[in-house]
């Protein structure tokens, strides 16, 4: 027999199918089926050497239309075969030897009992076989490859050719190799992965509300991912995320806040306005009464005047209480706290006690929220540190657009955000994805300063930004929808 000119084609095309793929099952499939159909065989299996024996990966007979193991599902009613030379894939393995066997049935070499109970149980029968070890280029065994019955044109049982021994082997080992840079890669993903796991710890030690907002994130990433893939597979939507896609998105959310490592946690965590300046105000206080009690004693103040600013004190402090908290500042509590910033206490030889500091009116002043306008700018340089962070990292180039991503998620489509006023243009699916992820879970979780707000509610106000052209309002529509079908 000899080799066609189309034969070194289809070889080459094989060759160049396996060097490029990137899905471990397709590849070893590929292995399978191209080594049947380079050398016209029935049958074949495919076996990997795991734990010291051979495992049972991909079983094919066209035949009888068998195919087991090519999506990856696990063949789990055959037992794995042991490294003992008295079968032939084993002996295989062990000896690293390829060996051809015209006729299983006329053949003592090898304990060819499973094959002939095979062939009782299902009518088939089991002649020539050719048997390959897999090995990579660092001789290592990765598994062996059993073809079965290899057929001339009119479709009868042959032996196999020694021409194909050397093909067959070759290509293998091209497949092995390839397996061994796949798991190269995933195990260099896998450490990247737990560098992000790292990280999400060191979030999760200094505030569990950061923590469990970086998770979130992730999960509503992951949701959005596989609602818009699954509107791209009905005809309903242009995009759609393959697995190596939704990785980068969900490795971006994971990331997204790494830069609130170096923000105070009395910023990150800061429950109300004052936060913990509200202890030094209180035992102020205290120290005022008592100023005013000694001007009292030494006749500077009546007993009457002394009650009425013991009692203008109280009701100051139970105000600062008041406001502490609320949500909305409104102008007549504003006005009144800068009014509360003008009193002061003058003792004799003239030192002066104000009732409230400078940075303590500022922080009362706050119209809404708990941060100053100084917090603020804190907490929004997390995302200038989590571009500086990760521009350290070094990211291969199907990760490399990570930190872009990761770094924008606080910018608006109209230009309004920060750091950079980045406009729709300049934002990628995936960047409007996490804004969107980000802000919902904001509004639906519970933090120190704020309550839950409702989903129905917080969808409401999500669709108001994007109204307002800050978000993406599609995207805002594909949360609601596939939040729905979550449920």
């Amino acid at each position: 027999m000899r080799l066609e000119y189309e034969d070194f084609k289809k070889i080459l095309n094989i060759g160049i199918n396996l060097s490029t793929g990137r899905d471990r099952n397709k590849i070893l499939a590929s292995i399978l089926e191209s080594g049947m159909e380079i050398t016209n065989c029935d049958a074949s299996t495919l076996y990997l050497y795991e734990n010291d024996r051979l495992t049972f990966k991909i079983m094919k007979t066209l035949s009888m239309g068998v195919s087991r193991g090519v999506d990856g599902e696990a063949i789990t009613d055959m037992p794995p075969v042991a490294m003992k030379e008295g079968n032939v894939c084993a002996y295989t393995a062990i000896h690293r030897e390829i060996v051809n066997i015209p006729d299983v049935y006329d053949s003592d070499r090898f304990d060819f009992s499973g094959p002939k109970k095979y062939d009782t149980l299902t009518g088939y029968h089991t002649k020539s076989q050719l048997v390959i070890p897999l090995e990579n280029n660092e001789n290592e065994l990765i598994g062996v490859l059993q073809l079965i019955n290899a057929m001339d044109k009119d479709g009868n049982v042959i032996p196999f050719d020694r021409q194909y021994h050397i093909i067959i082997r070759s290509l293998g080992s091209m497949a092995a190799i390839e397996l061994t840079n796949l798991a190269y890669m995933e195990e260099l993903k896998a450490q990247l992965y737990s560098f992000v796991e790292a990280l999400t710890t060191v979030l999760d030690e200094r505030s569990p509300y950061n923590a469990s907002h970086t998770r979130n994130v992730a999960k509503y990433s992951r949701i959005l991912a596989d609602y818009i893939t699954e509107l791209h597979k009905k005809g309903l939507c242009e995009e759609s995320f393959d697995q190596e896609r939704k990785e980068k998105l969900l490795l971006a959310a994971l990331l997204h806040d790494i830069g609130k490592i170096v923000v105070p946690l009395g910023v990150m965590d800061k429950a109300t306005r004052l936060g913990d300046e509200l202890s030094k105000v209180e035992e102020r206080f205290k120290l005022l009464e008592s100023l005013y009690e000694v001007d009292m004693l030494r006749g500077r103040i009546t007993e009457e005047e002394y009650e009425c600013q013991v009692a203008d004190l109280r009701a100051e402090l139970d105000f600062i209480h008041k406001i502490d908290t609320v949500g909305f500042l409104d102008k007549e509590n504003y006005e009144r706290v800068c009014r509360l910033s003008m009193k002061k206490h003058i003792k004799e030889n003239g030192e002066v006690t104000k009732y409230i500091t400078d940075k303590e009116k500022n922080c009362l002043s706050i119209r809404q929220g708990t941060l100053t306008i100084e917090e603020r700018e804190v907490m929004k340089n997390h995302v200038v540190v989590t571009e500086k962070i990760l521009s350290k990292v070094r990211f291969n180039k199907n990760f490399a657009i990570v930190p872009k991503w990761a770094a924008s998620h606080h910018e608006f489509l109209n230009g309004t955000g920060y750091p950079k006023q980045l406009t729709a243009e300049q934002l990628d699916l995936e960047t409007r994805i996490l804004t969107v992820a980000d802000i919902y879970d904001a509004l639906t979780a519970i933090r120190p300063y704020k309550n839950a707000i409702p989903d129905d509610k917080s969808i409401r106000m999500l669709k108001s930004m994007a109204e307002e052209g800050k978000i993406d309002g599609q995207i805002v529509g594909w949360l609601s929808e596939a939040l729905k079908k979550e449920v």
